[in-house]
């Protein structure tokens, strides 16, 4: 069982369903790894160890029965604390709703039970998914170093994913709450398009920018999980009906036939030289297996990216309006800023930004009309330390490399893949995206395993 919890999620799938080991004990491997680990780490705010070998034995008798129901058979994942589970505090990092039992999975959640995956607890998350802690919440730790930033808001679901605490975990990114802890711990994470997959039973931060999509240590994991969870759902009619492919049946077609397209100007500016030599080193490997590289100029987001906090907040005060302001005092002072700030929005404001977004949307989408996949930083800054963190709300530069490269896809809704890339000097990873057109998913799953295929990045581990 030696190291068993750092092989990939797709690769312990075959070994359970071919009897090689059974879930049960793969299972007990991961508590056990668990209990060892996370008391310092602190990614789980709750662990399901009762269900979870009750789910693992279920899927070790369907297993010698012949009845396989997948990739995810039989495999043991996490779930941020954002989406319901039947008979299970979902609290989504708050005060507010820390006795909220629901009745019912998410259907996320649901998904991953019918794929006959195990759901062996849930993660850590930042209040109400937004930008910070609870104060009462002890936020979880960097493996990577204790002194460098988690990400948010998916931290939890991330540093387990790396840690080997999990095989792969669910997500959300609002404004790169998949991206920035994926980069950050050395993950891989897939943002899907908006509408790819169902929200139904995941506390909104704010609806028209909330994605759901898998944290993994592939891209091929990541295809697992999202062919999983993603299709239409009729409790959530913003679910698209557009089909799902099977992400990985043509993934070995890797870079063959894909146009690759790089703004070099866009990833440049306001970017730090560790930044600027990770995108640099990915271009080379990405040449050297597409064979060319488009220069292309991406739209101007500037006022995209000044739109988005203030439409994020109108859309999070809505969200919480049955508990903001006649529960104030239990709110976080990061997550009531930011709903006052979203009820001060004037209406006429909110519809001139809501038509800002459209449109830039629509100039995002063009430029898929002459490439397939682009590439892009995560953030300006290549790892950001807790310090710098602390001072965001005042530090502009800090503020600026934080949204520059997410935020945007947030506000156009378009799938990305985030690559560990590199690391810093203080062997802290460096990640960078894969963006593609809407519901071109496999594009990037494609491209994010040849990539794979041709570094090991990917394999670096913080912990044995």
């Amino acid at each position: 069982m030696t190291k068993l919890y750092y092989l990939d999620l797709v690769e312990v799938g075959r070994r359970i369903q071919a009897r090689d080991v059974s879930s049960v004990e793969v299972t007990k491997a991961l508590l056990e790894r668990i209990g060892k680990l996370d008391r310092e780490l602190k990614s789980y705010v709750r662990l399901m160890p009762e269900q979870a070998l009750a789910e693992a034995q279920s899927a070790d008798s369907e297993i010698r029965a012949g009845r396989l129901r997948g990739p995810l058979h039989g495999v043991p994942l996490a779930v941020k604390d954002l989406f319901w589970t039947k008979g299970v505090v979902t609290a989504a990092g708050t005060s507010i709703f820390r006795d909220f039992i629901p009745d019912t999975d998410s259907t996320v959640v649901a998904r991953l039970r019918e794929a006959g995956s195990v759901i062996v607890g849930k993660t850590v998350l930042t209040e109400g998914a937004f930008a910070d802690h609870h104060p009462s919440v002890r936020p979880p730790v960097n493996p990577w170093s204790a002194r460098h930033w988690p990400g948010v808001s998916s931290n939890g679901s991330a540093i387990a994913t790396a840690t080997g605490m999990c095989f792969g975990s669910l997500g959300s990114d609002t404004g790169g709450s998949i991206r920035f802890p994926a980069a950050a711990n050395g993950c891989t994470g897939l943002k899907p398009t908006w509408g790819r997959v169902s929200r139904h039973g995941g506390l909104a931060l704010a609806p028209t920018l909330d994605h759901v999509g898998p944290i993994t240590r592939s891209a091929e994991d990541a295809g697992a999980m999202l062919g999983a969870i993603a299709g239409p759902d009729p409790r959530d009619p913003t679910a698209n009906h557009a089909p799902v492919p099977d992400y990985l049946a043509g993934m070995q077609r890797g870079f063959q036939g894909l146009r690759v397209g790089i703004d070099v100007d866009f990833n440049s500016r306001g970017v730090d030289q560790v930044t600027r030599d990770t995108l640099s080193r990915a271009a080379e490997t990405i040449r050297t297996l597409a064979g060319d590289i488009h220069s292309v100029r991406f739209p101007n987001p500037d006022q995209a990216i000044s739109d988005f906090v203030p439409l994020n907040g109108v859309e999070t005060s809505v969200v919480h309006e049955a508990t903001y302001p006649s529960r104030k005092n239990e709110y976080g002072p990061t997550l009531a800023g930011h709903i006052e700030h979203g009820r001060s929005v004037t209406l006429p404001d909110y519809r001139a930004m809501s038509a800002r977004r459209h449109a830039f949307r629509e100039q995002v989408r063009a430029l898929f009309n002459d490439v397939d996949v682009l590439v892009v930083p995560v953030s300006g800054i290549a790892a950001f330390t807790l310090d710098q963190m602390a001072t965001v709300g005042e530090n502009a530069q800090v503020f600026a490399a934080l949204l520059r490269f997410a935020s945007p896809f947030n506000m156009s809704g378009h799938p990305t893949l985030t690559l560990p890339g590199g690391f810093t000097d203080e062997e802290v990873p460096v990640g960078f995206q894969l963006v593609a057109s809407h519901f071109r998913e496999d594009l990037l799953i494609r491209a994010g395993w040849a990539y794979q295929q041709g570094t090991d990045w990917h394999r670096k581990r913080p912990i044995e």
